[in-house]
């Protein structure tokens, strides 16, 4: 089991603690994007593995944020998977678009660095020792950053089916697809979420994610299936905005 199984979202609390939401409005000029942070519980085949903490806040100027998604492991799993696995994306967003502009990931010495040149369009970095140099297609998103983009494409009611999304030294294409919509118990509550399943093609692996649109679609949920089998899944413990 590796943590990097969820890169849409996209997480777990290791402790046990009182749901709490407090709502805002979203600032004036933020286009949409409200900074939150949550703590989710995950599990793998229904044993707790750790926790996860998500966290969107702006970054000092007009329309650019920070969002950072951290994975510790507990238990037996602490042993071994020792080092906290963060991944951290600096962007903007305008028009309901998030534009990343650079991207940081670690987990222990393993590292990827990513930066974004629009005005090149390509993204230039290293990955674990490698170097990496790729075109970017226009809405190119990294590992985090494309989690606040479903967010607003959702909340915009204008989801694509594809995102092209870096990982690592690769450009890959992702298929999302809007399923349905579920009524479901979280430690918030009972909330109504739509569901979004993304995979890519020639793999049996699908994420489905639980988006609450009363939250500003924040994931309260998800779930990582493999052929079938539900192999990893998170749910949300607290929330504070």
């Amino acid at each position: 089991m590796h943590a990097r199984a969820f890169n849409f979202v996209w997480l777990a609390l290791m402790a046990a603690s009182v749901p709490r939401t407090i709502a805002a409005e979203p600032p004036s000029g933020s286009g949409g994007v409200v900074p939150f942070s949550a703590s989710y519980q995950a599990d793998w085949k229904s044993i707790n593995v750790g926790s996860s903490e998500l966290e969107l806040k702006e970054d000092g100027q007009p329309d650019r944020y920070v969002y950072t998604w951290t994975t510790s492991a507990r238990g037996v799993f602490r042993v071994l998977y020792s080092n906290d696995l963060v991944y951290k994306s600096w962007f903007s967003v305008s028009g309901g678009d998030v534009r990343p502009d650079k991207y940081r990931g670690a987990e222990g010495s393993a590292t990827v660095t990513v930066d974004f040149d629009w005005d090149r369009r390509l993204a230039t970095g290293q990955s674990e020792g490698k170097p990496v140099e790729i075109k970017l297609q226009p809405g190119t998103q990294d590992l985090a950053s494309i989690q606040v983009q479903v967010m607003l494409d959702l909340r915009n009611g204008n989801l694509p089916s594809i995102f092209h999304i870096v990982d690592k030294d690769e450009l890959k294409d992702f298929i999302y697809t809007r399923e349905a919509d579920a009524r479901i118990r979280t430690a918030l509550g009972e909330l109504d979420t739509v569901v979004v399943a993304s995979s890519r093609t020639g793999n049996d692996r699908v994420l489905r994610m639980w988006f609450a649109p009363s939250l500003d679609y924040i994931p309260v949920q998800a779930e990582r299936t493999r052929g079938g089998k539900l192999e990893f899944s998170m749910r949300i413990k607290t929330l504070k905005r």
